[in-house]
């Protein structure tokens, strides 16, 4: 993508740093973002670009039809991104994530973008036992962050349906990365486990350790982004590399990369988790998408990121 002018809602974010570094090499990039999770950090180095906006503030409030004016297409990346956050506060992730998300979906509408690219997730599966997760396989969200995602994808179907905006949804299997935060207790497994292995504390597990997950790299996730954006797909796109790892092994793989041999802790589980989670990524090839399978190499890369030395 090249010479275009993009909206990255949520662009403070982890994903969203990432993706707005990657559209800046080529494309005028306008970042909304309100720092409810985002981190000025996450983009501090790109603050000087000169094809860089940042406009502060919540989709929820802000004039986003203005801001939207003779823009190409928006990233909707901007969401409170949390189950264990969404059954300890619901009323939020639902503002945030459906009302936020309808806000972006209307305004696009309005200001004649060319496509909405929605980031939602793999959650919205819930825990049926199929495996691998298909797109076409129903929904079954088990927690009200799953729920404000499935509804995101339908406000984006209908909105392609009704108003001929066209719509890409793109369902993330366990995104992990450089500047993930490992410090909030709605954290995400592999910045947790990495903070307290590098530091010689017990890794918490809920449950057995057992549950598997299709951890995928986010520059898998920045290309299929600008990947789906590219195409003239549109619809409901499972992203993720296709392999499933427990969250055991992880920890293994962790100790093996620092030279440590941290034992695990375990608790019960968490409400809403699910237990497996694998993801057919067929469909996303029909745009390009094609991962590879290096998790070993990729989490070396975030360890060093980490703990910020050579391994």
């Amino acid at each position: 993508m090249k010479n275009k002018n993009v909206i990255v809602t949520g662009g403070m974010g982890f994903i969203g740093s990432h993706l707005t570094e990657k559209l800046l090499e080529d494309n005028e990039v306008t970042v909304i973002d309100n720092e409810s999770t985002g981190r000025m950090e996450n983009i501090k180095h790109l603050l000087d670009h000169k094809n860089l906006t940042l406009i502060k503030g919540s989709i929820v409030d802000l004039n986003l039809t203005e801001i939207f004016q003779g823009k190409d297409y928006v990233f909707h990346l901007a969401a409170i991104p949390s189950v264990p956050r969404s059954v300890k506060d619901p009323y939020s992730s639902n503002e945030a994530n459906v009302t936020g998300t309808l806000n972006v979906l209307i305004a696009a509408k309005d200001a004649g973008i060319k496509k909405v690219i929605f980031s939602s997730s793999s959650s919205v599966y819930g825990d049926t036992p199929t495996l691998p997760k298909r797109e076409d396989m129903p929904v079954n969200p088990m927690s009200p962050y799953a729920i404000t995602k499935a509804t995101g994808e339908m406000y984006c179907r209908v909105f392609q349906e009704l108003y001929g905006l066209p719509t890409v949804c793109l369902r993330y299997f366990n995104v992990f990365g450089p500047r993930q935060d490992p410090t909030s207790q709605y954290s995400a497994v592999i910045p947790k486990f990495i903070t307290a292995i590098a530091n010689d504390k017990s890794p918490l597990i809920y449950g057995d350790g057992e549950q598997s997950r299709d951890f995928t790299f986010v520059k898998n996730v920045v290309d299929a982004n600008i990947l789906s954006c590219e195409s003239d797909k549109t619809g409901v796109f499972n992203i993720a590399c296709g392999r499933r790892i427990t969250v055991n092994q992880l920890v293994d793989f962790i100790n093996e990369i620092l030279g440590k041999e941290i034992k695990s802790v375990y608790s019960d589980p968490r409400p809403g988790d699910i237990k497996h989670s694998l993801a057919d990524i067929s469909r996303a090839g029909g745009f390009g998408y094609n991962p590879k399978d290096e998790f070993k190499e990729e989490l070396t890369e975030v360890i060093k990121w980490f703990v910020n030395e050579p391994l």
